[in-house]
């Protein structure tokens, strides 16, 4: 494989890497702020 290929796909992977993690994050919060919204309102479970 050619060195400047294997540096793209490596970036690409990197890339991709990034945006699922943040999706994963965001995605954690979003459960956070249900379960803290839903045990304010009483209605924990």
């Amino acid at each position: 494989m050619i060195p400047d290929n294997h540096d793209l796909i490596r970036r690409r992977q990197r890339g991709r890497a990034v945006v699922m993690a943040l999706l994963l994050g965001a995605l954690v919060i979003l459960v956070f702020a249900v379960s803290i919204a839903k045990i304010k309102a009483g209605h924990a479970a």
